[in-house]
């Protein structure tokens, strides 16, 4: 693999200026934010990675598939515009199914990156 990044992760900022992921992993604690971190690196790296780390959700949206100390799992969506990998939305699931509001929140934020 290529030392170079094939993605460069970027923030969406809201039109109010607010960075909803970047507040939200602020919130972890350090070790889980560095797993979260080491996670985002091996897709800026690896783009197109596939499963179990990343999952398409169709039309340009994807989910970062995180496992966090004490059995918690976290999820981040994200969308590819210009070479940037946007981080829209992040949580931490509470049940197997993916709640709907969570991903009509990342489709709303990729309606806006992507104008």
């Amino acid at each position: 693999m290529s030392r170079d990044k094939r993605l460069t992760v970027a923030f969406y900022r809201s039109a109010s200026g607010v960075e909803p992921v970047r507040d939200w992993l602020k919130a972890f604690p350090f070790e889980d934010r560095q797993t979260l971190g080491r996670d985002l690196r091996l897709i800026e790296m690896g783009w197109q990675i596939g499963m179990p780390l990343c999952r398409s959700f169709g039309g340009g949206l994807w989910e970062v598939r995180c496992s966090l100390a004490g059995n918690r799992i976290a999820r981040i969506f994200f969308c590819v515009v210009q070479g940037n990998m946007v981080l829209l939305h992040g949580y931490v699931k509470k049940t197997q199914k993916t709640p709907r509001p969570e991903v009509d929140l990342a489709r709303r934020r990729q309606k806006e990156v992507d104008r």
